[in-house]
């Protein structure tokens, strides 16, 4: 099992290479939770995210005879950019195989450091089953994942810079978790230098192998992940990962990807980071309300930042939309000139801003003579929605609204509640 010793010299061979990243105090999660929240930004690390950490210390202990073969990598996206840029620094040829539907700023970014990108279709399995063939017919090194006691030392390095820059006093540290390979790090460098330190992990409820390997006592695969957070969408969580954190980890709980895309928004607005789905998904169990308030320092690694550019403007829809901030209201009326005129300025009468307007006159939805319209609408005041759609109704027309606070799941110290939509509409909106 790796040990605190392991990631002490993880630490010492990746010290020219890796940049230490800051703990930040965050005002708007300390005031919410009643006690001190840093955030740990690896987003601010080379390639964007922690994984150049365990890619680097793997890579350094492969021969020198067999580096001439390469190296080669399965990876969603960012662990192929760490594995790609230590290649560089240690001048060994890449390979990185990746899913043809990863984020084209991780494909780019893996080719800009100079590595051979293959793409295949499907998910993550079939990216780590071509890279195995492979590696048959190359010889080359495979730097695993998540799975291998190098990787999750080099990324425990992590939890060393929290202990000793948190000065010795953090009570718990949230971890984002997929494969496990940073929270087992994490937990050997926090638990060896600071036992009553609590360290959690934090899964994507859509993709839970770790929670479910726990309650079974031996590793799980998940059937099909439902997230949209890749970085942490694993379906089975490594065996020596699964060591650590069943030793020396605390607690694993699981976060909604409402609650991931409403973190990503508020850590943009108020701390001015850009994450991706998974890097967001510690700070989402904070507002979620998974954690209650409490007593003491709590440190959360935002793990990566490596976000598709299209994906984040959806997020931020949805964002504010969980914030109370947008909503969408869709109105039946008779399709007659004037209707569509008159809910207009009931809403702006209400200091609503439409943002967009949808026309549906399918006969096989609407009765015929109807039309439905569904107004996105941006507030001035967080959650007047239910205001406007009383309006709406008291001026005689069928409408409802999605994304009102009603529908919310109950929030802790009345942080403006998040949305709960249901039917089509709801259906793999982020996935």
């Amino acid at each position: 099992m790796v040990t605190l010793k392991d990631v002490e010299q993880a630490e010492k061979a990746l010290e020219h290479v890796v940049r230490p990243t800051p703990l930040i105090l965050s005002y708007t999660l300390s005031d919410f939770m009643g006690r001190e929240v840093y955030l740990k930004p690896e987003s601010l690390q080379r390639t964007g995210s922690f994984k150049i950490r365990g890619a680097y210390n793997r890579m350094l202990k492969i021969p020198e005879a067999e580096r001439r073969h390469g190296v080669l990598a399965a990876s969603a996206g960012n662990h192929a950019q760490g594995v790609a840029l230590a290649a560089k620094v240690l001048g060994i040829p890449a390979t990185v195989v990746m899913p043809e539907d990863t984020a084209i700023v991780k494909v780019e970014r893996a080719r800009g450091y100079g590595a051979e990108v293959v793409l295949v279709k499907g998910d993550f399995e079939a990216a780590r089953a071509r890279t195995e063939e492979l590696r048959a017919a190359r010889g080359a090194t495979v730097i695993p994942t998540y799975d291998d006691p190098d990787v999750i030392a080099g990324q425990g390095t992590v939890g060393l810079e929290i202990i000793r820059d948190g000065g010795g006093d953090i009570d718990e540290v949230l971890v984002p978790a997929g494969g496990g390979g940073l929270l087992a790090g994490v937990a050997a460098a926090v638990k060896g230098l600071s036992p009553r330190t609590r360290v959690v992990g934090v899964q994507a409820e859509g993709c839970a192998s770790i929670v479910a390997s726990l309650a079974k006592g031996e590793r799980v695969r998940v059937p099909k992940a439902r997230t949209f957070a890749e970085g942490i969408a694993v379906p089975m969580v490594g065996e020596h990962p699964l060591e650590i954190i069943r030793a020396l980890v605390d607690e694993v709980m699981t976060v909604s990807d409402e609650a991931i895309a409403r973190a990503m928004v508020t850590l943009m607005e108020k701390s001015k980071l850009v994450l991706e789905a998974a890097g967001a998904a510690g700070a989402a169990a904070l507002l979620e309300g998974e954690k209650p308030p409490g007593r003491g320092k709590v440190v959360v690694i935002l793990s990566g930042g490596n976000v598709d550019i299209n994906l984040l403007q959806r997020v931020i829809e949805r964002g504010l939309v969980a914030e109370g901030r947008y909503v969408r209201i869709t109105v039946r009326m008779p399709d007659r000139p004037g209707n569509l005129a008159l809910i207009l300025a009931v809403v702006a009468a209400h200091g609503g801003n439409v943002v967009d307007v949808e026309h549906d006159r399918g006969g096989w939805r609407v009765s015929l003579g109807e039309v439905k319209a569904s107004l996105l609408v941006e507030l001035r005041e967080s959650g007047a929605g239910p205001r406007i759609l009383d309006a709406v109704r008291a001026s005689g027309f069928d409408a409802s609204l999605l994304g009102a606070p009603e529908y919310a799941r109950a929030r802790v110290k009345g942080l403006t509640p998040g949305s709960e939509e249901d039917g089509e509409d709801a259906e793999g909106a982020l996935s």
